[in-house]
């Protein structure tokens, strides 16, 4: 397994197979994992997920079948060599794997089922590459396929953005079976939700809804995340839920499946699916209660939902986040803005009846303490001027200084809110960085579009990840901080066990 996530997935499947009395054998060559302790798995191979040593373990083990669903990419990658090879392939097949992984193949598969894609495009170099993007038009998100982790993956907003990504990318597919770069629309504004679900070739349950807190764009490794989603009319959930119920059954799916989607007003999009298990299947587990990934092992050792018992969707009754942890700390230079490729290292849960209550929980669960006074800085991009308008006065109302860079605040003048002035870097001194040197900042909250906005705001991200204060870069993060910051002063935050609120979730 690439991660901690992906770990407690293959324990659960050791444990499952263990209560099914099966002998079960772990390769893994990450020593850090709970999966490769002694008493997970009766054998344990510490050798690369590679064809060649894989097989050589096939050979000596020959075992009865192979679960590539739970590691994440790299497993997932060996499916259809291992299957050309004749070992078996438990649980869902390696041509549904590649149905799903094949851009030709899916595009087929969503058109059978009448379901809507951003428009996108294949490309197997630089010429075909710019072909595509300007027929789609900028923004465009671009990715490898068969990538890991949202390595390689990136927002280009120009004809020249698109050359320097091309360079990088070919190079890092450059041993990758298909060489192809997968070129899609950027939805703006849209709301990425992600959708875990257990098959069992007949029947399907999904496992939990969960709605992105950041707009799509934000790797989902890296996005808070909200269970169950809070701020989806019935009319959509109910489109995702039948939409993740057909793209399993028509995949021929048998153990977990997840599916990510962009939702832009009533309009529902499929951005991708992956026939494995994904890193929100611990999340999702631990808030409502039900071991997907052992449920998933069992249901490809052979059994069916129903004899598992798990034959409809656990939707808690309590709001459960999940906020990300970040290693930024530890790279000096590197920019802290959130993107397509995945950089956290691991993740909290925050859990309240509320979802500004449990999104608090999360921060404080990985570090950020929100403040209660102080000054607050704000520099947005032109589009979300009139939302951090509205944040500026909720802000105000609850006794924090606002301060703005120019443009920021003279959207906030237009809107009746008052703040002060605070230089850019690029302004000339003093400016934002001097005022985080001197502890003169709280909290800040700074949007930004364009290599070239971006680039010259990153010391004013890396300077507020050194001196210890909150930030928020997309407007909907901010927004949830400032419900948070306003629930903490309306009702004391109170504490129960994960049994109580599972006990809740049974009654």
């Amino acid at each position: 397994g690439q991660g901690i996530e992906f770990d407690y997935c293959y324990v659960h499947a050791a444990f499952a197979c263990k209560e099914l009395k099966y002998d079960t054998v772990m390769v893994n060559c990450n020593p850090e994992t709970v999966s490769t302790d002694y008493d997970t798995s009766d054998r344990l191979y510490f050798e690369p997920l590679t064809f060649e040593d894989v097989m050589s373990i096939v050979e000596i083990e020959k075992p009865d079948g192979v679960i590539v669903q739970f590691g994440g990419q790299t497993p997932l990658r060996l499916a259809l060599p291992l299957s050309r090879a004749g070992v078996p392939i438990l649980g869902t097949s390696a041509d549904a794997i590649d149905r799903a992984e094949d851009r030709e193949r899916f595009d087929e598969l969503l058109v059978k089922l009448s379901l809507r894609r951003p428009r996108g495009g294949i490309a197997r170099g630089v010429k075909e590459a710019f072909t595509v993007a300007d027929k789609i038009g900028y923004p465009v998100l671009v990715r490898p396929s068969y990538v890991l982790g949202g390595r390689a993956m990136e927002i280009v907003h120009t004809r020249a953005d698109l050359s320097r990504y091309m360079a990088i990318a070919l190079e890092s597919i450059e041993e990758a079976e298909s060489r192809t770069i997968l070129i899609d629309e950027f939805l703006k504004d849209a709301i990425e939700v992600d959708v875990d679900c257990v098959s069992d070739g007949k029947r399907v349950v999904i496992g939990g809804v969960m709605q992105h807190i950041e707009e799509a764009g934000v790797h989902s490794g890296d996005s808070s995340m909200v269970l169950p989603a809070h701020a989806l009319p019935p009319e959509v959930q109910g489109t995702i839920r039948s939409a993740t119920r057909g793209l399993a059954l028509e995949l021929g799916v048998v153990g977990l499946m997840n599916v990510q989607y962009a939702v832009r007003g009533s309009a529902v999009y499929v951005i991708e699916v992956n026939p494995r298990a994904s890193r929100t299947v611990p999340f999702i587990s631990k808030a409502t209660g039900v071991p997907l990934a052992k449920i998933a092992a069992k249901v490809m050792a052979g059994q069916t939902l129903e004899e598992i018992g798990f034959t409809r969707e656990v939707v808690p009754k309590h709001v459960a986040v999940k906020e990300s942890v970040f290693p930024f700390h530890k790279f000096p230079g590197v920019d802290i803005i959130l993107g397509p490729e995945m950089r956290s290292t691991g993740e909290v849960m925050g859990i309240a009846d509320t979802f500004p209550n449990a999104f608090l929980k999360a921060q404080l669960g990985s570090g950020v303490d929100l403040p209660d006074s102080g000054r607050v800085f704000i520099s947005v991009r032109n589009d979300d001027k009139p939302a951090a308008a509205e944040l500026a006065l909720r802000l105000s109302e609850l006794g924090l200084e606002i301060v703005a860079t120019t443009g920021t605040q003279k959207a906030f003048g237009r809107a009746g809110v008052t703040a002060g002035h605070l230089n850019k870097v690029t302004d000339g001194r003093p400016h934002i960085v001097d005022s985080l040197l001197n502890g003169e900042i709280a909290m800040v909250i700074n949007t930004t579009e364009g290599a070239q906005a971006i680039h010259d705001s990153k010391s004013l991200r890396r300077q507020t990840l050194l001196s210890g204060v909150p930030y928020f870069t997309t407007i909907a993060a901010a927004t949830a901080a400032v419900g948070a910051i306003e629930a903490r002063r309306e009702h004391p935050m109170t504490v129960r066990s994960l049994q109580e609120y599972h006990a809740d979730i049974a009654r």
